[in-house]
């Protein structure tokens, strides 16, 4: 669909007085791929939902992302700026409608007895006090024969739309922190199980080649070995705890809350459900992406504000009108002898302004084409975001598939190894090589979990899931 007829389309009647004509806006030339390379499979699937989060079948994480929508400070401040937006647009729109002001005055004015030798005027009355009285409303009215006003305030309406899509982006931004900060909570958590384990583990190995030291079938070195890899183990604890707390201290700013005030259970990333996200349409991103339609939006206010420039070297026509009550007595002011009015129509045309009309028409045609090209690459770099982030689904699996099958066959090595050492008919080498191949395995495996599911979070993200069209009211939701 080409970008202005988009425009027109998406744009909301009640924040737009009018619509850019598809003519008006560049072409941004763009080629849709028909499907993402890294898709498979059937992808005329419907877009992701907006509470996507749900997929993951996570209580927990449900509510904190419900939270975060309702206290998320970044959001906040986002939804404080797309308001100043509005009433921006409703500021630069004004000049559309007349200016109408009521004005009222009393005066009373006493003429100097000194003045009488020379002033010569007959209707001079030397100490005479005058009082004057007047109610009157005045109007203002400049024609918008090119479309000047009308631009500005299209602009400035585009640029509000821009404003709460910028919003979106903020807060798709922020629910993705929250869901990537819950995963690391559990990845952390399923690593210091996995590292006491491994600690449990080793303590029996050094508890193995100690009786076997005191009968005289064992070394000092065999003993040293076995102590320098349980104690490897304790000090890989220490960092698993620090990215645990870190990672709890991440999720207490993004519901906004101390940390104090935060207690999050967590539990494993086990627990957590794989929900299936197919990518749709390359050509659904132009409406599911809250960034490509806040680039869009500002390439339309560039256009209109070029619309706007244009306008600028043609005349300004003016029309003023006054009229009221004036009278020299407070009770014969609203009487018909006591009514005046006024009309004038002024035009005003640029001769010479020493190039500033001019210049401010190649600023805006030079912005136009900075957005041009910028909604492009938005363009061009969300196709690159979802085939990345499908890839990465792909790759991580299959990383996860074969650690998996890595952990079982190491884990039945070394409880062999255990075995035969406890019955004295292995070496000390193989048992410290199984032993470190079983705890960095495990210690894979946690992190290929969390791997994959921050790649189905980022494909979400890719995709714009987790937003609502909000151009058209406040936001209450995501």
């Amino acid at each position: 669909m080409p970008l202005g007829a988009m425009v027109c389309a998406l744009a909301v009647p009640a924040l737009l007085g009018g619509c850019i004509l598809t003519s008006d806006i560049p072409d941004p030339a763009l080629t849709i791929p028909e499907s993402y390379r890294a898709a498979s499979g059937n992808t005329q699937a419907a877009p992701p939902t907006l509470d996507w989060w749900r997929a993951f079948r996570s209580a927990e994480l449900t509510a904190l992302m419900e939270e975060a929508q309702r206290v998320n400070l970044d959001i906040a401040a986002a939804t404080a700026r797309f308001r100043q937006a509005d009433a921006l647009a409703r500021q630069t729109g004004a000049p559309l409608f007349p200016a109408i002001d009521g004005n009222a005055s009393a005066s009373r004015s006493r003429s100097s007895r000194a003045t009488t030798a020379t002033n010569t005027s007959s209707s001079f009355v030397p100490g005479r006090t005058i009082d004057t009285y007047s109610v009157s409303l005045s109007a203002s009215y400049e024609i918008d024969f090119w479309g000047k006003n009308r631009d500005a305030a299209l602009a400035a309406d585009e640029t509000a739309v821009a404003s709460r899509f910028d919003r979106d982006v903020v807060a798709l931004t922020s629910l993705v922190g929250v869901a990537n900060a819950y995963f690391q909570v559990l990845a952390a958590q399923d690593r210091i199980r996995i590292a006491n384990n491994n600690i449990a583990s080793a303590q029996r190995i050094y508890d193995a080649f100690k009786q076997r030291l005191d009968v005289g079938t064992a070394t000092d070195l065999d003993l040293a070995q076995q102590q320098a890899a349980l104690e490897n183990q304790k000090a890989n604890l220490p960092l698993l705890r620090q990215s645990l707390a870190q990672n709890v201290n991440a999720l207490a700013v993004l519901v906004s809350r101390p940390p104090e005030n935060v207690n999050v259970k967590g539990g494993s990333l086990r627990g957590i459900g794989i929900p299936r996200v197919t990518p749709g349409l390359p050509s659904e991103l132009l409406t599911q992406r809250p960034d490509i339609r806040r680039t869009e939006a500002q390439l339309a206010s560039a256009t209109a504000n070029v619309g706007n420039a244009r306008a600028q070297f043609f005349p300004s026509i003016t029309l003023t009108a006054q009229t009221g009550y004036q009278s020299a007595a407070l009770s014969a002011l609203f009487t018909p002898q006591a009514v005046f009015y006024n009309v004038a129509a002024g035009l005003a045309q640029p001769i010479f302004d020493g190039f500033r009309i001019q210049s401010n028409f190649e600023v805006q045609k030079a912005r136009q084409d900075e957005l041009v090209q910028s909604y492009r690459k938005t363009v061009v770099q969300s196709f690159a975001d979802v085939n990345n982030s499908l890839v990465s689904i792909r790759e991580t699996t299959l990383r996860l598939r074969a650690l998996t099958q890595v952990v079982t066959a190491s884990r039945r090595a070394f409880e062999l190894a255990e075995q035969r050492l406890l019955a004295g008919t292995t070496d000390t080498t193989t048992v410290l090589n199984t032993q470190q191949t079983l705890f960095q395995a495990e210690d894979q495996l946690a992190l290929a979990r969390l791997a994959r599911l921050q790649a189905i979070v980022s494909l979400y993200q890719a995709l714009g899931g987790g937003w609502a069209l909000t151009a058209e009211g406040p936001l209450d939701a995501i």
